[in-house]
Order: C-alpha cells, then sequence, then structure tokens
C-alpha cells in the first residue's frame, strides 16, 4: 500500500484515540438503558416489560435521550480489554506516543473484574455466585432478555475471554507473571463457573452463569481463548474442552460454510460480525493447536463470509441476505477479518481498505468519532464508547499491523 495512505490511517487512529482519551474511556452503549437513574426515582417501573421496552427504546433510537434519563457515561470492561490490545499492537507499530496509558488500561481492566463477593442488584431474582472465586469479567450495565435478568457485571463468556486475552498480551509485553494468573484463573472461570452442555465428544459453554444457551461465536471464542492458555501452560485441562467445544460448532456449520448465531430456533439469523468472530476463533485455534483439523471448515466459512456480507461499493452487510442496518461493528470485524485473513487472497487487504475508506466517508463524525448505523432512511450518529469507537480502535490497530513491513501471518499479530 502506498505510504500516502498508511500516513491516512495514522492520522485516523490518532484522531479516534484522541476521541477516547478526552471522554476518559468511558461513553453510552446500545444496551445501557437499565443505568438509567429512573429506576432508584421511580421503582414502581421496575419490572420486565418495562425494561425490555426501554432497552429495546434507547438501542433502536436514532436521537440520544440517555441524558433526560440520567443514564450516565460509564466504562466497559470489554472496551477495556480491546483498548489494551489495541495499544499493545500500536506500541509496536509506532503509532502510540503515551506508552503510559498500557499500564493505565491494563490497571482499569483489572479493576473493573466482576466482584468476588457480590451482591444481588434490587432488581434481581437471579443471585450472582457470592464465593465466586475466580478473575472474570462482565457488562457494566444490567441487562433484561425474555428469559432472564443478568445484574450489571454479572461474568460472562465475552467480557471474559476479552478481558483474559488482553492480560495474556500484557504479561508477555511485561512478562509479569501476574497477568497470567489473572488470565489462567479466567480460563478456570470457563471450566467451572459457566454452565457447559455435553453431548459425547462435544460441549458447548454457555454465554453467562444464569443461563444454558448455546451461542456459537460464544463457544468458539471460549475455545480460543482455552487454547491459547493451553499453547502457554501446556495444561490439559484446557485442552479437551477446548477441542470438545470446536467439535461442537464445526458439525453445525452449514454446507455452505454459515453458521447460524446459535442454536435456539430464535437465533437461526446469520451475520456479519458473529461469522468474522467465528472464523478468526478457528484460526487461533488451529494455531494454538498445531493442527490444519478445521481448514476446510475455516475456507467454507470464509468463502461464505466473502461472497455474502460486501456490497459493490465495499459497505458491509449485517445480515447475508440484506444489507441494513449498516453497523460500525460490521464494519470493524470487516477490517479485522479480512486482515485476519489476508494470506487467503491478497484482495482481502484491498478489500479491507475499501470497507475502511467507505466508513470514512460515511461514519465518520468530524469530532472524530464513528457512527453507530446507517439506514436507507437515516444515519444514527449517537457514539458508543464499546460497541463504535473500541472496536473501530481495536480493527484499525489491526489493519495497521497487516499493512506493516513486520507483519506476520502469526495469529497473535492480528486478533480475534
Amino acid at each position: 500500500m502506498h505510504a500516502d495512505f498508511q500516513n491516512k490511517l495514522a492520522e485516523s487512529i490518532t484522531s479516534l484515540l484522541d476521541y477516547c482519551k478526552k471522554n476518559d474511556w468511558a461513553g453510552f452503549d446500545p444496551y445501557d438503558a437499565l443505568n438509567s437513574k429512573l429506576f432508584e426515582a421511580l421503582p414502581f417501573l421496575d419490572f420486565k416489560l418495562f425494561r425490555l421496552a426501554l432497552t429495546q427504546l434507547l438501542k433502536r433510537s436514532p436521537i440520544n435521550i440517555r441524558p433526560l434519563l440520567f443514564v450516565p457515561k460509564t466504562q466497559n470492561p470489554k472496551a477495556l480489554a480491546l483498548f489494551l490490545m489495541a495499544f499493545l499492537k500500536l506500541k509496536k507499530l509506532g503509532l502510540l506516543q503515551d506508552e503510559n496509558l498500557i499500564t493505565l488500561m491494563t490497571q482499569k481492566l483489572i479493576n473493573l473484574r466482576s466482584p468476588t463477593n457480590s451482591t444481588n442488584s434490587s432488581n434481581s431474582t437471579n443471585p450472582i455466585n457470592s464465593s465466586n472465586p475466580y478473575w472474570c469479567w462482565g457488562y457494566n450495565f444490567d441487562w433484561q432478555s425474555r428469559g432472564f435478568f443478568l445484574p450489571k457485571f454479572s461474568p460472562n463468556i465475552i467480557c471474559t475471554t476479552f478481558a483474559g486475552n488482553a492480560l495474556i498480551d500484557a504479561y508477555h509485553k511485561f512478562a509479569d507473571e501476574k497477568y497470567l494468573d489473572m488470565a489462567i484463573s479466567a480460563g478456570n472461570f470457563l471450566l467451572k463457573g459457566l454452565n457447559i452442555s455435553k453431548n459425547k465428544n462435544e460441549l458447548c459453554f454457555s454465554y453467562t452463569t444464569l443461563d444454558s444457551s448455546k451461542v456459537h461465536n460464544a463457544n468458539l471464542l471460549g475455545a480460543a481463548f482455552l487454547s491459547r492458555l493451553y499453547s502457554i501452560t501446556y495444561e490439559k485441562k484446557f485442552l479437551e474442552p477446548a477441542s470438545s467445544a470446536v467439535q461442537f460448532s464445526i458439525r453445525r456449520q452449514h454446507e455452505d460454510g454459515s453458521w447460524p448465531y446459535g442454536e435456539d430456533k430464535t437465533q437461526q439469523w446469520i451475520d456479519n460480525f458473529h461469522t468474522g468472530y467465528n472464523l478468526c476463533a478457528l484460526k487461533k485455534i488451529s494455531h494454538y493447536l498445531d493442527t490444519k483439523e478445521y481448514e476446510s471448515n475455516i475456507r467454507r466459512g470464509f468463502e461464505f463470509y466473502r461472497n455474502h456480507f460486501f456490497r459493490e461499493d465495499a459497505a458491509p452487510k449485517y445480515f447475508n441476505n440484506r444489507t441494513y442496518p449498516v453497523d460500525i461493528h460490521s464494519v470493524a470485524q470487516s477490517i479485522i477479518t479480512l486482515s485476519t485473513f489476508h494470506d487467503l487472497d491478497e484482495n482481502n487487504i484491498k478489500l479491507a481498505r475499501s470497507v475502511y475508506e467507505w466508513a470514512m466517508a460515511n461514519m465518520l463524525d468530524e469530532q472524530g468519532y464513528f457512527y453507530y448505523q446507517v439506514t436507507p432512511y437515516y444515519k444514527n450518529k449517537i457514539s458508543y464508547m464499546r460497541w463504535s469507537q473500541a472496536w473501530m480502535l481495536y480493527a484499525l490497530a489491526i489493519f495497521a499491523q497487516a499493512l506493516s513491513t513486520e507483519a506476520s501471518s502469526h495469529p497473535d499479530n492480528v486478533a480475534l
């Protein structure tokens, strides 16, 4: 790629980094409605249907009414993990001027671990494990699904694996065993703290401690994290569950290479960024376990991904069978996935550049942040720190690394 483009990319990274830093790495989230202070002032509103309705209203509204509902800007553990992993990559590329940000973000992530002696949220009917001995992380907001209520900071597999991977990155940077110990504890949380569905030589990790859902990206992200721990510790307790989890998800990959989001009849959609998660996780697993067993699954999956998730103008489609909404999360994961698989086709980097340029032209605000979504009728210009800014900074760091003359095919140099 031309040096002028790499300079342009570096400027984009610096601008987004400055925006996030000025906002103290805190912001709103598409799912943070239940952080509203209304529930403290008007407790009679605190019931399931209202919680569901309010969450959907704020998630879908192009007008940000959170300040009116007294929803504060907060720091999100998954966002902090993404920032930390991005910082470590940018430092290697010479694009992070303040190395103190790495130490700062590492400590922030550690500080936001799920409490070891949690008390139930006032509107919870589900207890958090009050004797939780593991390092694990959860989202910084209460969340209501159709099936159950999840109090804020209740640990889940997604936040925990991202935090665990960030801590392993910090361990490699600082050679400090305490970070590895925390990551190992996070691996033990997956093995002992989550619900696990088993069938012969298959298993599937649940999303949280309070459900038994079978979601493929969560399951494969968990398998990739355990595989990475095994590659460092050689502890077989991480190897066998990782291999079994992979078997569960690859056996449910469709013939055309796609995956449904999950196995429940209500989870049969196929979307961009969760497919990208699955593919990147399988590549990492293949590296950490030194196997080519999943090569055909990866190739079929990537062919489906490349053929079904991009318009001719490089705008990333949300679903395999329809474009809108064009979501910044799809933009970020598209850049990550295409950069991760740059070795499969030289045109992948060209497409990643086109996705980046489309986003710069259509989803970048003059203040330096990226919009949430583009629909056929309007743009949702709300800034979300985890969903949008942290993911884009991480994606741009990976893209810059893929463009670097020092880039290699080692999976740690790209990412999940």
